[in-house]
């Protein structure tokens, strides 16, 4: 116990000031590096790796095991060049975000036209519900969804209710795929999404989930978009974002929770402007408790 204090208090007494701002640099970098894969399939890879580090540190440290050493002492390093290759994904889209957090331009996406596309969805979505034609509207956010709109037939028109019911009755060219909205512009349907992979759906309560689901889970995990589906089964309205899925939605709660995540940069403050165009999406969670959804 003495040595640990005697530690300690040489640790004080070599702190400068220099000393906490590296601490605190090194503190941020891990803290933003973590918020970006907090949602990802990457976060189970960390936690695969820190885990193991820890079980071969208390091996080599426990016990006197040359050979094991010398292997680890020799397959850290490609261990380490294999780092960027196994979170490409995550590098570039943290790249990406950090461009658009920079970046002084102003949103375009003004209140106005926010509470009106909101509107939108909501009174469309209740329709098709009520109907049960399934649906998949997907919303972009900052990141670009350009190259899922190149897969899908251009529409380039104002969106309103009348429109999402006519492209998603069923059995028209059109119903098949997800229609992407960039403001209050419908800019193309039929639009191919990635489906996930993740494994989120099967810990549902509701596991008899389409492809749709897998696509509107799948889209919300390769960008900040914010995801609209409605069950062609059951009716049911579900959203995804950030690569969680809030379930069992009516008008209300749908519109609450979309006013909550998809509001645009003039509502908030320049510091918030810039950690929402960072950090690409808000905390699902707290938005659920706002709404009411539990």
């Amino acid at each position: 116990m003495t040595d640990f204090v005697d530690n300690l208090l040489f640790i004080f007494e070599r702190l400068t000031w220099e000393s906490l701002l590296d601490v605190g640099l090194v503190t941020v970098i891990f803290f933003i590096v973590l918020m970006f894969l907090r949602n990802s399939q990457a976060i189970v890879l960390i936690r695969g790796i820190i885990l193991l580090i820890i079980i071969i540190s208390m091996i080599t440290t426990l016990f006197d095991l040359p050979a094991f050493s010398f292997l680890i002492a020799a397959t850290l390093p490609t261990l380490l060049l294999a780092v960027p290759v196994i979170f490409a994904p995550e590098i570039r889209r943290a790249l990406e975000r950090l461009g658009r957090a920079s970046d002084l331009l102003p949103n375009t996406r003004n209140r106005t036209q926010f509470d009106d596309t909101i509107s939108i969805i909501v009174h469309a979505c209740e329709r098709l519900s009520a109907l049960r034609h399934g649906a998949l509207i997907v919303l972009q956010r900052y990141d670009s969804l350009e190259e899922y709109v190149e897969t899908g037939v251009p529409i380039d028109a104002t969106v309103s209710p009348e429109l999402l019911l006519q492209i998603f009755y069923p059995n028209t060219p059109l119903h098949d795929g997800a229609v992407i909205l960039i403001g209050d512009k419908l800019v193309a349907a039929s639009c191919v999404m990635p489906l996930s992979a993740s494994g989120v759906l099967n810990l549902s309560v509701e596991r008899k989930m389409g492809l749709r689901h897998r696509a509107a889970l799948g889209s919300s995990e390769v960008s900040d978009g914010v995801a609209v589906v409605v069950s062609e089964e059951t009716g049911s309205i579900a959203i995804a974002t950030g690569g969680r899925m809030i379930h069992r939605l009516d008008g209300r709660r749908l519109d609450g929770v979309l006013r909550a995540i998809y509001r645009p940069t003039e509502t908030l403050t320049g510091l918030e402007a810039f950690l929402a165009r960072l950090m690409g999406t808000t905390n699902v969670s707290d938005q659920i408790k706002r709404t009411g959804e539990d």
